[in-house]
């Protein structure tokens, strides 16, 4: 069977969490680790919301290529907050997605806003590197996961006073949802042949339990979808291309806003 773009991901990942371990250990980073205290609550500040804008620090994507290569991380970041968004992703993958680690650390320097870790969590050794790293919130994606292993990161992570969002795809992938699920994420962007329907998000909403907040991810960018979406119960949105494509993200994301 043929690989698909998830599956080439993964593997890449493998490589390069593995490669991280050789270069930090990790008694280092739980040494670091269990000095830090406990992150904002992105869950508490969506809730709170009235727009629910989660504005995305994104390069580049595996289907299109980059987006905005040379972006200022300070300078986006702190554009989002000004315009009055309610938390902050950073994409850390950087093959892919063309982020990285300074970018978070640079992110997390120039704002007090949650922010969101986005990656493909793999191994428990990238949850405490979240952690140190200053991270509010890590991405569990329910494709890239078994259950248990799913579950076992989502404990260690509110072990470490991290908020966990659940990524689901499908019906399915709801099976994952556990004790240790803060939000639910429904991606609305196919992560095997990358196709977007926002039907997904709708699709989805009655499925979901309703102590648990829903985001929807991917493909947004008209204020009129955010509204028949937080009519079907989403109380966050994951937006970061509609954005950064215009090479004035926090103008983009304020226009937006005025919009809603």
């Amino acid at each position: 069977m043929k690989n698909t773009i998830l599956d080439t991901i993964l593997e890449q990942k493998r490589r390069e969490v593995a490669a991280r371990k050789e270069a930090v250990p990790m008694e280092h980073l739980l040494q670091l680790s269990s000095r830090l205290p406990e992150g904002r609550s992105l869950k508490e500040a969506l809730a709170q919301s009235s727009t629910g804008i989660i504005s995305e620090f994104k390069r580049k994507s595996p289907s299109k290529g980059f987006i905005y290569e040379a972006a200022p991380v300070e300078e986006v970041v702190q554009s989002y907050q000004q315009a009055g968004c309610t938390g902050i992703s950073v994409l850390t993958d950087f093959d892919f997605f063309g982020g990285s680690m300074r970018d978070f650390k640079q992110a997390r320097a120039a704002v007090d806003c949650p922010i969101l870790r986005k990656d493909f969590m793999i191994d428990p050794y990238q949850i405490y590197e979240s952690k140190v790293m200053g991270a509010d919130v890590i991405l569990l994606i329910a494709s890239a996961l078994s259950l248990d292993e799913a579950y076992d990161l989502g404990e260690l992570a509110h072990a470490l006073h991290m908020e966990v969002l659940l990524e689901v795809h499908n019906k399915e992938e709801l099976e994952y949802i556990s004790r240790f699920t803060d939000m639910v994420g429904v991606n609305n962007r196919n992560l095997k042949t990358f196709e977007t329907r926002i039907e997904t998000s709708l699709d989805l909403a009655e499925f979901i339990p309703d102590h648990l907040l829903k985001v929807s991810e991917s493909g947004l960018s008209e204020a009129s979808t955010l509204h028949t979406l937080r009519k079907a119960g989403y109380s966050g949105f994951l937006m970061g291309e509609q954005f950064m494509k215009t090479h004035q993200p926090g103008k983009a994301l304020k226009e937006l806003l005025d919009a809603l």
